[in-house]
């Protein structure tokens, strides 16, 4: 007569066992679907001051129209979405290069609240377009030297940021520092390049050793690529802008373990 209540018990037990174990599936698995989505379309953030090209690079990698680029800037953070036929991609944040509130909240959300999976730091060997001071009016005019000053002075701020992040995170980050513009500077690429690469012993490349200094024991990975501007000037230049675009993508796509 306890043989079917024992029997009760145990399809109680198995029943209870297995929707705990279901329950507890369901749980986690919007965690492994987060992980799943991160990884497929990692987070990048892309960063430099105003002028130096960041809008037209980002439009190009989120297959963009160029033709008309508002060459202003944006005050607020843009979005964009690079996806590709294999399903993956990137969400990409651009953060404004306006020294003003906009910009500190922008670089504080990809950097502390959401924290980025890569970087593309924007840079432009001392050829950014120049920026009015505010309340004047006419052309506004900059040396190579004072750009390359201002580039080195908007690394500072984001560098920081970069280190502490990749000390939190605990897991590897990249960086890759686009020297855009190169189409303005031909037969000075690999003279740009190695300016901005670690080791070098330029300004720029012991801002970047400094970087990994702060940076302690986490792992970062640093690239320099060169970026023209695509022109529509005969088949060489927009072959190789084209060919400097997929270098790039290539790229990104290794550090994503895309590839």
């Amino acid at each position: 007569m306890n043989r079917p209540a024992s029997r009760a018990g145990h399809g109680a037990a198995t029943i209870g066992s297995t929707l705990g174990g279901a329950l507890s599936a369901l749980s986690a698995a919007p965690g492994q679907v987060a992980h799943l989505f991160r990884h497929r379309f990692p987070t990048v953030a892309v960063t430099g001051m105003t002028g130096i090209g960041k809008t037209r690079l980002v439009d190009r990698l989120a297959r963009r129209s160029t033709a008309e680029v508002d060459d202003a800037g944006s005050a607020v953070m843009e979005r964009r979405t690079r996806r590709t036929s294999k399903g993956r991609g990137f969400r990409i944040r651009v953060v404004p290069g306006d020294n003003a509130a906009s910009r500190l909240w922008a670089l504080d959300e990809v950097f502390h609240e959401e924290p980025v999976d890569g970087v593309l730091h924007v840079v432009a060997y001392g050829h950014a377009t120049p920026r009015r001071t505010g309340g004047t009016s006419g052309a506004a005019t900059a040396t190579h030297e004072e750009l390359l000053a201002a580039e080195l002075e908007d690394w500072a701020i984001t560098a920081h940021r970069i280190a502490g992040m990749a000390v939190r995170r605990g897991q590897p980050v990249w960086l890759i520092i686009v020297v855009t513009k190169a189409d303005l500077f031909p037969d000075r690429i690999e003279e740009a390049v190695t300016y901005y690469s670690p080791g070098s012993g330029s300004a720029f490349g012991k801002k970047i050793d400094e970087l990994r200094a702060l940076a302690g024991g986490a792992h970062i990975s640093i690239d320099v690529l060169p970026m023209s501007v695509p022109t529509e000037g005969g088949t060489g230049p927009r072959r190789r802008s084209d060919d400097q675009l997929a270098t790039l993508e290539r790229r990104m796509a290794q550090l994503s373990g895309h590839v």
